[in-house]
């Protein structure tokens, strides 16, 4: 049977502890000298530990003889939903957007400052949990144009502060009502930096956001469905996130006071091939000149090819490139094969180094944020850079012909590569920054440049 002690240890400390089942470390100060535990904290207890209540009924007194036990797993004071990871870890806090029991997914964190409804609605965080570190999330509200895809692909998120009424004057909808729209669950009052720090030391761990409607929390069924979620390593995505038809594009960038505009004097041709685009590359394409075709990321390569491209373009998107490239690796490479010239961007980028022969990987906890230092080798000058990604390309894989152009600053992964003779190039980042900063814009043009080539 565990003691007192036992069982804070297990809780990773006084602190942790304390966190964990919603008191003060002064509570936890006094269980100790008591060697007890109340039983009111028996429930968050056993979800936190694992522990079955046999092993922890010593640690305070079993309640009289036909008293009644607590209600089964009550929240703290307060809380409203539950972060619940797959090792038992549970984070409490104020439920916001749609109510249920949650979708098990990959808990990520991001580190931008702004463009959270941008974030919220990139295709590439499908099958992930997002917990931003920068607290005033909410603070702009929500409106129609600041949106990456139609659809929040995204399975929660998780935040620090409350969401505030929207101080913007492009808002129209506040975030959580606009979350409850789009069946999307939120969590607020979770403690991000420690939860920040979990996952950089321990990497992406499997987890769910449960807001139950009636505020009742089957913790011990929540943990198992957390548990048992696979992971992203071997799945595709993509498929749900891309396109079902192909379709035309001629939205350019957002430019003050007009909004957005609209390309009427293309000079070249691009397919894009969608595997989870996001909007502003495509605005990013057509504003370099571009008219754009975009087409499932299913597509084969003969059916790219019929649409006579000056160039193909490979998008971002999410999942496991190895498991999306089983149909994806032949079109690129068949494309390739017809001399078009092919620029990548994130899983694009990971898809087009599969198609060169080369390798990917799981990383531990990815690159996501908007401010990732990354140097072109190219031309030794360093970018500022927003990145959303999980899996990389191995550099050491690549086979001869194929260079690598950029490497991360933090990390020294890979980010980015080219193949002059073949015509292509791709980058791990996101140069259209929506979020982020501008500084890898010039890539769109070097895309055009090598077209123009081409021709």
């Amino acid at each position: 049977m565990a003691s007192v002690d036992d069982i804070i240890d297990r809780l990773g400390g006084a602190e942790a502890a304390a966190r964990l089942l919603g008191v003060g470390t002064e509570a936890v100060r006094k269980w100790r000298q008591a060697k007890a535990i109340p039983a009111r904290h028996w429930p968050a207890l056993i979800g936190a530990t694992g522990l079955a209540l046999e092993e922890i009924a010593g640690a305070a007194a079993r309640p009289a003889e036909n008293a009644p036990m607590p209600e089964p797993f009550l929240p703290p004071p307060g809380a409203t939903a539950c972060l619940v990871l797959g090792d038992g870890t549970l984070f409490w806090g104020r439920g916001f957007g749609a109510t249920g029991e949650g979708t098990p997914a990959e808990v990520c964190f991001n580190t931008a400052m702004t463009g959270y409804q941008e974030t919220l609605t990139d295709p590439s965080y499908a099958g992930q949990i997002i917990t931003f570190t920068f607290p005033h999330i909410g603070n702009v509200g929500t409106n129609a144009e600041d949106i990456e895809a139609p659809r929040v692909a995204c399975r929660g998120l998780v935040v620090k502060q409350d969401v505030t009424e929207p101080a913007n004057w492009r808002a129209h909808e506040n975030l959580a009502a606009w979350l409850a729209e789009k069946g999307i669950p939120g969590i607020a009052g979770v403690d991000t930096r420690a939860l920040t720090t979990r996952i950089r030391d321990g990497g992406a761990p499997n987890g769910l956001i449960a807001f139950p409607a009636d505020g009742r929390f089957d913790i011990p069924a929540l943990v198992e469905r957390a548990r048992a979620w696979p992971g992203l390593e071997g799945m595709d995505l993509a498929r749900e996130v891309c396109c079902s038809a192909p379709y035309a594009w001629d939205e350019t960038r957002w430019a003050w006071p007009a909004g957005f505009g609209r390309q009427t004097e293309a000079k070249y041709h691009v397919v894009a091939v969608d595997f989870g685009a996001k909007r502003n590359i495509l605005r990013s394409l057509a504003s370099a000149g571009c008219r754009v075709t975009v087409v499932p990321g299913t597509a084969s390569a003969e059916q790219i090819l019929a649409l006579a491209p000056d160039g193909v373009f490979l998008s971002n998107g999410p999942g496991d490139p190895a498991a999306t490239g089983v149909y994806a690796v032949p079109a690129i490479q068949g494309v390739l094969a017809a001399g078009k010239p092919v620029f990548g961007i994130c899983l694009g980028h990971q898809l087009l180094a599969l198609a060169l022969g080369g390798h990917t990987f799981k990383m531990a906890r990815g690159h996501r944020g908007a401010n990732q230092p990354v140097k072109d080798l190219t031309t030794g000058k360093v970018e500022i850079t927003s990145q959303n990604h999980g899996f990389a390309v191995d550099p050491e894989s690549l086979p001869a012909g194929v260079s690598v152009t950029h490497v991360s600053l933090f990390d020294s992964s890979n980010e980015g590569i080219a193949c002059p003779e073949k015509r292509c190039f791709s980058v791990q980042y996101h140069p259209e920054a929506s979020p982020g900063p501008h500084d890898a814009s010039y890539l769109f043009r070097r895309f055009t440049d090598l077209i123009e080539g081409a021709r």
